[in-house]
């Protein structure tokens, strides 16, 4: 006797800790939450032996190239924006391990990048999923 199949969507949805709304909503905390705090942290909190304008070209340039996308819910470009989270990611860790004069600064700045990594990853696989949307070829039976 084999299990009746059960509509897999359906199940994914039921098991889900946060709605594809609540990941977005999420995600967009954290990215401005990071937005505001990379030049605050940088330019006021602990300033950098580098430039002001230097600072806010490296850490905050990057953050508003997926803006417009993540602000309307693109799952696409809340997939790739993971991509350039890598630069704060391997930032916080690297301050982490160098300077411990900043280990909150490098805490918070992880944090940030963390929740936003994992709820906009899991953003845009649900939501892709909603809409239908695959990077795999179908194949054809």
């Amino acid at each position: 006797m084999s299990p009746q199949p059960q509509q897999p969507t359906k199940q994914l949805i039921n098991n889900r800790l946060f709605s594809t709304q609540q990941l977005k909503y999420i995600t967009l905390a954290a990215y401005l939450g990071l937005l505001i705090f990379m030049p605050l942290w940088l330019i006021v909190l602990n300033p950098s032996s580098m430039s002001p304008w230097l600072s806010l070209t490296l850490f905050t340039l990057p953050l508003l190239l997926p803006m417009r996308g993540l602000l309307k819910g693109e799952p696409y470009t809340y997939a790739w924006s993971n991509f350039i989270l890598m630069i704060y990611f391997l930032h916080s860790l690297t301050t982490l391990w160098v300077s411990k004069s900043d280990l909150i600064w490098a805490s918070i700045e992880l944090f940030l990048t963390s929740i936003m990594f994992l709820a906009g990853s899991y953003y845009a696989k649900y939501r892709g999923q909603e809409l239908g949307l695959s990077i795999r070829k179908k194949q054809k039976h």
